[in-house]
């Protein structure tokens, strides 16, 4: 008879799991795993992993929500740390903490938004952590625009303002920007005018913000 599973083992196993999965599921694809090749990689039997999970999209699920979970949490405490009183152009520490995240844990990233959505429906797990990621970016801007600092549509404003910060990262994480300021000098020698990837951060952040800045009534 199988163990009663108790809810530390469950716990325990699934975070097991999530860490073997998120890497085999980004360097390989969704459609280049099976549920067999999981339970090697973790070391267990190929029934394993059916105790816990129904399928191999119940594993995915469980990835994205993880990463979804802990990339809201990184944005919620920058903007925690912001001042109120900080004027639109100065409020990069959320923009900042997205890039970081992205750069941080570049699996995880990939997985949130390169797959095709899955059922928000059938895991609701899935779909109230990408809503509170996504709910943070519109309050900012909800704020910004009833204080008169930005002027428009917060959730048009948020949208554009994600599409910008995701195309950049996704060129930095594909090495198409520019070295970062912090990175060794380039032994064969670089080009001394070439922008350093803070550099071109900084200046999509100012034409982000110009373009929403309410005009002087």
């Amino acid at each position: 008879m199988p163990k009663t599973l108790s809810a530390d083992d469950i716990q325990q196993f699934r975070e097991a799991m999530r860490r073997v999965a998120e890497n085999a599921f980004a360097t390989r694809g969704a459609q280049g795993v099976t549920m067999r090749e999981l339970a090697k990689e973790l070391g267990c039997s190929a029934m394993t992993p059916y105790r816990y999970f129904r399928d191999k999209e119940d594993i995915l699920a469980m990835v994205r929500a993880a990463a979804f979970s802990r990339f809201a949490a990184r944005l919620e405490a920058a903007a925690q740390r912001m001042p109120a009183n900080a004027l639109a152009i100065d409020r990069s520490a959320v923009s900042e903490a997205y890039v970081a995240f992205a750069l941080d844990e570049p699996h995880a990233y990939r997985l949130m938004f390169d797959q095709t959505p899955q059922q928000q429906d059938v895991y609701p797990e899935l779909a109230a952590a990408s809503q509170r990621a996504r709910h943070l970016m519109e309050a900012h801007f909800e704020q910004l625009v009833e204080a008169g600092v930005l002027e428009g549509d917060p959730r048009l404003i948020g949208y554009a303002y994600w599409t910008s910060l995701h195309g950049f990262t996704m060129l930095a994480l594909a090495n198409q920007l520019p070295p970062s300021a912090a990175q060794p000098a380039d032994p064969a020698g670089r080009d001394a005018q070439q922008p350093s990837r803070e550099a071109v951060f900084a200046q999509l952040l100012r034409m982000l913000w110009r373009g929403a800045l309410a005009q002087p009534k």
